[in-house]
């Protein structure tokens, strides 16, 4: 993927160099961490395990945190690549929004080490990235990206980090189109399994906006270079569902399926590449569940 040179987003901040935090995690944050978690994807027994065996991981009380220290080059590189990306959604969605005749605010990106406080609560790396809608931030811990990778094969490349970040930028767009609302008042009103459904909904438009910002971008800035997009398809597919499931759990269960199928999430990324449709993104969140 092409983007040395490019501009960097103002709205990124990097908390990596204030060193690991102490985890304070009461009752009601351990139930935070586990909704993030369990909208990612991640097992919730798994996720409680990894909580209380970080680093500094507390139960109550208050956090702290190392010296600052100075950034080592790779970290200096993944906060340079995500501020461009950054920079290159905001340009995007910023143009696609004025087309529409709506304003685009641009959402804030935290890069962090271990855990995080957020707007949703505190959390820590092993949640994966993630969105908050209430203080409008992606959270990110780039050391996910290595995770991916060995789930990959060793397989590296920028275009596939991308897609993950964009996934994520992809929520902020649905937050304010009013969309994330739709889904937490369903959180309210259904039962657990129909909730999940209405994830998976959110999930893919996600995914197909991650897409169609490929497809903007692409004609914007010439940024995509050959394997990349076979890159990204391969991480959509690494974190279905299903495969996820099957790794861990060694069986699926489709009810608590809350992102999609490694099949599903390839479809509507690919979909939103080919066509930067944003009508589909509409259609997408009516189709009965059946036809995602």
């Amino acid at each position: 993927m092409r983007w040395e040179g490019a501009r960097k987003s103002e709205n990124l901040e990097d908390r990596r160099r204030m060193g690991p935090r102490t985890l304070a995690i009461g009752g009601l944050g351990m139930l935070v961490i586990l909704l993030i978690g369990s909208l990612l994807g991640i097992d919730p027994r798994r996720l409680q395990q990894l909580v209380n065996n970080a680093p500094g991981a507390a139960q109550g009380g208050g956090g702290g945190q190392a010296a600052n220290r100075e950034l080592t080059p790779d970290e200096i590189r993944s906060r340079d690549f995500t501020a461009t990306l950054l920079a290159f959604t905001e340009e995007v969605w910023q143009e696609q929004f004025r087309r529409a005749g709506e304003s685009y605010t641009p959402p804030k990106m935290v890069l962090f080490s271990d855990a995080v406080q957020t707007g949703c609560g505190n959390a820590p790396s092993a949640v994966g990235p993630f969105y908050c809608p209430v203080d409008r931030t992606v959270y990110l811990d780039p050391t996910f990206f290595e995770e991916l990778e060995r789930k990959l094969g060793g397989s590296r490349a920028d275009f596939s980090q991308a897609y993950v970040i964009a996934h994520e930028i992809g929520h902020h767009v649905q937050n304010l189109l009013g969309y994330t609302a739709i889904v937490d008042q369903k959180r309210r009103t259904s039962s657990p399994e129909e909730f999940n459904r209405w994830s998976v909904r959110l999930e893919l438009q996600a995914d197909y906006l991650a897409g169609a910002w490929a497809h903007y971008g692409q004609q914007k800035f010439n940024f995509v270079e050959p394997g990349d997009v076979e890159a990204a398809m391969q991480s959509a597919q690494a974190i279905g569902d299903d495969r996820l499931q099957k790794n861990s759990r060694g069986f699926t269960s489709p009810e608590s399926y809350t992102h999609g199928t490694s099949a599903q999430r390839t479809k509507w990324f690919r979909r939103g590449l080919q066509t930067g449709d944003l009508n589909t993104m509409k259609e997408l969140f009516a189709l009965p569940y059946e036809q995602l």
